[in-house]
Order: C-alpha cells, then sequence, then structure tokens
C-alpha cells in the first residue's frame, strides 16, 4: 500500500502506517499539485489529510488519481466545498494513529 501524507503528524499516524509495511510519501508544505505529484500520489491508495486548512487538496488528489481513499484525520470540520467527494473522517481523539493505520493497510490487503 501506499499512502501520502499532508499537515502535521503529531498522533504518529505515517510512522505507524510504515509500520505496517506501507510506503508514504510526505508532502511537505502545502498540499498544492505539484507537492502532491513529489509525494507520489499518482500511484498513492491513500490520501491522507490531517490539516482541514489544506482540504483544497483533497480535490486536487481526486483529480490526478480519481480511484484514491481520502482519509482525513483531524479533529476540525472540513469545509463544505468538499462534502460531495468521499471522505472518511476520523477524529484522532477517537480513533488512535494505530487503529487508523490497521484499518487502511487492512482494507488495501483486501482490495488487491
Amino acid at each position: 500500500m501506499k499512502a501520502v501524507f499532508a499537515g502535521s503528524d503529531t498522533e504518529g499516524l505515517a510512522d505507524e502506517l510504515r509500520d505496517r509495511g506501507a510506503t508514504v510519501g510526505i508532502v511537505d508544505g502545502v498540499a498544492n499539485r505539484p507537492a502532491l505529484e513529489d509525494a507520489g500520489v499518482h500511484d498513492a491508495d491513500v490520501f491522507v489529510l490531517t490539516d482541514a486548512g489544506q482540504a483544497t487538496s483533497i480535490v486536487v488528489a481526486r483529480d490526478l488519481e480519481p480511484d484514491i481513499r481520502v482519509v482525513a484525520y483531524t479533529p476540525d470540520s472540513l469545509p463544505e466545498f468538499v462534502s460531495g467527494q468521499q471522505v472518511l473522517a476520523m477524529d484522532p481523539a477517537l480513533f488512535d494513529a494505530a487503529t487508523v493505520a490497521e484499518e487502511l493497510t487492512e482494507a488495501a490487503d483486501t482490495e488487491e
């Protein structure tokens, strides 16, 4: 499984994904089109966003890779303009990073 990760990782989700065998591309800074491409969004299975302020990147990631699974791992609400996108929103206060990583990697294994 390959994931692209955008936003801060205070919960350690990127490391949890790596621990379960995932390749994780990290967006450094703003998750715009060039940054998503540099992080490997074209061949990613999952796009993880932890900063609701960068919600525009969800639309961009889907434009670049229409089948990508999007996970918003943030306590903040996403803006209404992404409400038409299929996004799995998870609050870190309710789901720890290990549980989220386990679910994402298991889901990717069953899809293959």
